[in-house]
């Protein structure tokens, strides 16, 4: 972390620090999230279930209820099972891997790399997440009109109310297009430590991102709440590879096979306002005045046993899932991804989160268009464009009504 950087933070730790007392917030809050992951470790203990799930033809129907919504507020994570056919996402799984196999994916990543032992010691060699974003079943997915009934109804969870009204369109989601994972029995290579993404540190830095968390470092969090829209499409991040340029209301993925807690999947920390915690932790006079826990520019936000001992323990594992299901936590969520698969089938997903109608985002997918038009890698990711010349990649005649109007086309 170069100079320029250190001397930011240590200015904005100071600034912080003077808001309020900071000491005595982070004893409160501490305490509360004590409290909260007690609470969580008794109902798994007991067998319950603490992520909250629900079935999509309630959304459809309109019979999710107000306790329904305030558990997903308070959690910051949901399953919604069935937003797509098990046939269909089956279907697609194949195809998927269909199109991987006519278009040697492999073999190009290997020669590109030139590296014979690229894949270093994958027991099959193989990647576990896949360069690729414009196939047909990527397409069909994102455009489906289920999954735009749910992202609606996940996005209608933030209070879009003024003065945060114009902030996003709840009701309109702009692609943004994300690869695909077919993690394979025995693979040891993916596992993610718990983290947040979107930015890390410049959840203290940045004057947007001050703003959102206001109540927080104004000794008033019990005040704070992670649904209001306002200021969240404005935030700056440090240009990385590691960094989402568009907003999103909800990270998600759908499945395309079956997969559970033995099948190196995604752990969530199921407390929406745990955010609290680790901003205040970072303000703490044990720590230098030029640290934030570890954070640095350009990286995700990690969560850790050295500072952030009182979460660790509500590190849950999603429930079982299946083909069509999707799993979906707000951007402040702590999440991880298991080290070892340990199941004995594929545990494959397509990326699908939730990038609401902003200025912010329509500029990303403005510049996303050309990208699928060739069939380049999109601009957040490495320009690799395997697909460039890849047989059935999805093209313009593909694309719905709803499909275009997403793409910014």
């Amino acid at each position: 972390m170069d100079k320029q950087i250190r001397d930011f933070i240590h200015q904005a730790k100071a600034e912080l620090r003077a808001r309020s007392d900071v000491a005595a917030s982070f004893a409160q809050v501490r305490d509360a999230m004590r409290r909260e992951v007690d609470e969580l470790r008794n109902l798994t203990a007991r067998g319950q279930a603490v992520i909250p799930e629900l079935e999509f033809r309630d959304i459809r129907d309109g019979r999710v209820g107000e306790d329904m919504r305030q558990r997903i507020r308070a959690r910051g994570c949901v399953v919604i099972r069935g937003v797509f056919e098990r046939a269909r996402a089956e279907d697609w799984n194949a195809r998927i891997g269909e199109y991987l196999a006519r278009n040697r994916y492999l073999e190009r990543l290997r020669e590109k790399a030139g590296l014979d032992n690229y894949f270093g010691e994958l027991k099959s060699g193989k990647p576990q997440i896949y360069g690729i974003y414009w196939s047909r079943p990527q397409i069909e997915a994102r455009q489906g009109e289920t999954m735009a009934a749910t992202r609606r109804f996940l996005n209608r969870l933030w209070d879009v109310r003024a003065p945060a009204g114009d902030e996003f369109d709840p009701d309109f989601d702009y692609t943004y297009a994300d690869r695909t994972r077919r993690r394979e029995p025995g693979d040891r290579s993916l596992g993610l430590s718990p983290h947040m993404d979107a930015g890390s540190c410049e959840r203290w830095l940045d004057p947007a991102f001050q703003k959102i968390y206001a109540p927080i470092f104004a000794g008033d969090w019990q005040g704070y709440d992670p649904w209001k829209a306002a200021h969240r499409t404005q935030t700056r991040e440090f240009e990385s590879p590691a960094v989402c340029s568009m907003f999103r209301t909800f990270q998600g993925w759908t499945a395309l096979t079956t997969q559970g807690p033995r099948d190196g999947t995604l752990s969530l920390i199921p407390i929406s306002r745990a955010i609290a915690y680790v901003l205040l932790r970072a303000l703490q006079d044990d720590l230098g005045q030029d640290d934030l826990c570890g954070a640095k520019p350009g990286r995700a936000l990690g969560i850790n046993e050295t500072w952030h001992a009182d979460l660790m323990p509500a590190l849950i594992t999603i429930p079982e899932v299946g083909p069509g299901d999707t799993v979906w936590w707000h951007p402040d969520t702590v999440h991880a991804v298991a080290d070892e698969h340990a199941g004995d089938d594929y545990a494959n997903v397509i990326y699908i989160g939730a990038a609401p109608k902003c200025a912010r985002n329509q500029a990303y997918a403005l510049r996303q268009a050309p990208a699928f038009l060739q069939g380049r890698s999109p601009p957040d990711f490495a320009p690799e464009d395997f697909e460039v010349d890849f047989q059935g990649r999805a093209t313009l005649d593909d694309l719905s009504d709803l499909g275009r109007a997403q793409m910014g086309l």
